[in-house]
């Protein structure tokens, strides 16, 4: 086994993987308060406050502004940037009544339909583009 002598290098190879985002550390801590939140959802009160007025709850938390506006936006692709975690975010899209698969699929811009019959299809298909920076 080699031993990762440039941490920094090693970690940037992750925002080279086309349409994923891989949840590191950098990714956690930036994303704390805003799963935090998330995970507030799981009492039915907090979820009460939550719907009668997002923008107040919200503000509750210290988020960075693009998180809070991500959030309200349910812009899921934009909250994986900023830190969230897909299996925290679940909490939201239970919150407004999507099952896992139905917000997934906005992720993607497929149909849920399609992309429920790609995920039992066995998912994406490894062929295709590997790389952002080789765009192959």
């Amino acid at each position: 086994m080699t031993a990762i002598t440039d941490v920094a290098a090693y970690l940037a190879e992750f925002d080279d993987i086309p349409g994923t985002r891989v949840f590191t550390a950098k990714r956690a801590r930036a994303g704390y308060h805003l799963n935090q939140f998330a995970m507030s959802l799981m009492k039915p009160e907090n979820r009460e406050r939550f719907k009668a007025d997002e923008r107040a709850y919200l503000d509750e938390w210290p988020m960075s502004e693009a998180q809070k506006q991500g959030l309200l936006d349910r812009d899921y692709n934009r909250l994986l940037d900023l830190g969230g975690n897909v299996y925290f975010l679940a909490k939201v899209f239970s919150t407004d009544g999507l099952s896992f698969v139905q917000a997934v699929s906005t992720m993607t811009g497929m149909s849920v339909e399609d992309y429920q019959a790609m995920m039992v299809a066995g998912g994406r298909s490894a062929k295709g583009a590997r790389s952002i920076r080789d765009k192959n």
